[in-house]
Parts: structure tokens; C-alpha cells; sequence
């Protein structure tokens, strides 16, 4: 019966893999990413979940006259802290993926 000795490894490896990547995933959630624009005259920060946390307008951006780039260095700041936090989970979750053909990971 070695083979089931096999599996019954097998499968205390995926829970251990699993609790790796639940506080991996738990870590993230918490964790703050800020993306600035415009020389840091834009800050915004989100946190794991996406959640926008705060957005921080310097006062000498702020043109009545031109709202678009105002909009604009707005969206980019979100872009950056969004790009941060695809790249820190890629890091933090691809070792678990790495080598696994899972569909949908």
C-alpha cells in the first residue's frame, strides 16, 4: 500500500501549500501601495483588495483652466499603485503557481 502512503503526503504538502497561500494572500490584502504622477504632485494609495485608500492633490497642480490634466495625473497615480500591487502579488503569489498548471491561476 505505498501508494497510498504517497498520496496521503501528497496531500498534507497541498495543505501546508494552501496555509502558505492564504497568509501569502492575507499579507497582500493589508499591505499599501502608493502611485504618484506629475513629479508626486498626485499620490494615490490602494491597498491589496484595490480599494483606493487616499488621494492626494498638491495644490499648485490644480488648474480651474485645465481639469483634463488634473484628471489625467489622477488616473495615473491609480495606474502606478495598481501596477505596484500586480507586480508585488505576482511576486508573492507566483512561487505557489510556479511549475503548476492550474487553470485560472
Amino acid at each position: 500500500m505505498r501508494g497510498m502512503g504517497n498520496m496521503q503526503g501528497m496531500m498534507k504538502q497541498m495543505q501546508k501549500m494552501q496555509k502558505e497561500m492564504a497568509k501569502a494572500q492575507a499579507e497582500l490584502e493589508v499591505s499599501e501601495f502608493t502611485g504618484t504622477a506629475g513629479g508626486e504632485m498626485v499620490s494615490v494609495k490602494v491597498n491589496g483588495k484595490r480599494e483606493v485608500l487616499d488621494v492626494i492633490i498638491k495644490e499648485e497642480v490644480v488648474d480651474p483652466e485645465d481639469v483634463e490634466m488634473l484628471q489625467d495625473l489622477v488616473l495615473a497615480a491609480t495606474n502606478d499603485a495598481l501596477k505596484q500591487l500586480e507586480e508585488t502579488t505576482s511576486q508573492k503569489m507566483g512561487k505557489f503557481t510556479q511549475g503548476m498548471n492550474i487553470p485560472g491561476l
